[in-house]
């Protein structure tokens, strides 16, 4: 373990033990299969959702407050608790673990803020994205143009000069997911990023609840009112969402909160401001 996975990344913070009985996964050596096996248990338990942003109650990316929330209290969270928490359990497993950033749907100019992670494992580097939403469900080998199957849907990481894209084939064909570099972060590039997309009007989280699951062959989004079940081939169901029912779409989802949180929850459903996912 190195001094700055103690010292910034405060790794120490994290119950490694609680997190793998919440994954339901054994502790493991680090190789390419501890890590598969890892990230697809991690998508698996924990789910990507943003209700602490809609709720204005966000306790922060700090590793103790993560921590708390998705292994204590068994709640999900958005792309920086998903990544901070999987980067500091690998390092405590042995793995080497660099944390980047990306940038989303960079061919329209998005919001450079995504958390993802290198992960290298017998000198082999991975994409580790475990909290890119309903998107990634195994860890990608960097490789050019080499195609990966995602839960059923391929995606292929492509590179561009010193940018790494990462794209899943749709009917109209390749579309660029996000992209980054090799440029390391610090924890208070989190902590910006964190800030700008909880907060800022334009943000695709701060307005409305995001909450997206994924297994093999399946992906569920809730995106304000919408729930949308996709399969792969192109089946698409999409089910407006009343506030009587609610409630018992989170649940589905895995997403438990109080009574108080479902009924601030459900005072705001509908009115919040449409802004595109």
């Amino acid at each position: 373990m190195s001094e700055n996975a103690k010292g910034e990344w405060q790794i120490e913070a994290v119950d490694v033990d609680g997190y793998l009985a919440r994954i339901g996964h054994p502790r493991v050596e680090p190789s390419a299969a501890a890590l598969r096996s890892l990230h697809e248990a991690h998508v698996r338990a924990i789910p990507f959702e943003n209700i602490d942003v809609i709720l204005r109650q966000h306790p922060g990316v700090a590793l103790a407050d993560i921590n708390d929330k998705l292994v204590r209290r068994g709640r999900g969270g958005y792309c920086y608790e998903h990544a901070l928490l999987f980067a500091a359990v690998l390092e405590n497993l042995g793995f080497d673990v660099q944390r980047r950033m990306a940038r989303t749907r960079p061919r329209q100019f998005g919001f450079r803020t995504h958390a993802m992670l290198r992960v290298r494992v017998d000198g082999v580097d991975y994409l580790a994205d475990v909290g890119f939403g309903a998107n990634l469900f195994s860890p990608m080998q960097f490789q050019d143009g080499a195609l990966f199957d995602q839960a059923g849907w391929k995606h292929r990481l492509v590179r561009e000069g010193a940018l790494w894209t990462l794209e899943i084939e749709t009917a109209e064909g390749w579309e660029a997911l996000h992209s980054s570099d090799e440029t390391p972060q610090h924890m208070a590039d989190y902590e910006v990023a964190h800030h700008f997309i909880s907060t800022h009007p334009r943000s695709p989280f701060s307005r409305k609840p995001v909450v997206m699951r994924l297994d093999q062959g399946l992906s569920r989004r809730l995106v304000g009112d919408e729930l949308t079940v996709e399969r792969p081939g192109g089946d698409v169901e999409v089910t407006k969402i009343s506030a009587d029912q609610l409630e018992s779409v989170l649940r589905d989802l895995d997403v438990v909160l109080s009574d108080a949180e479902f009924d601030a929850l459900r005072a705001q459903h509908g009115s919040t401001v449409d802004s595109s996912i």
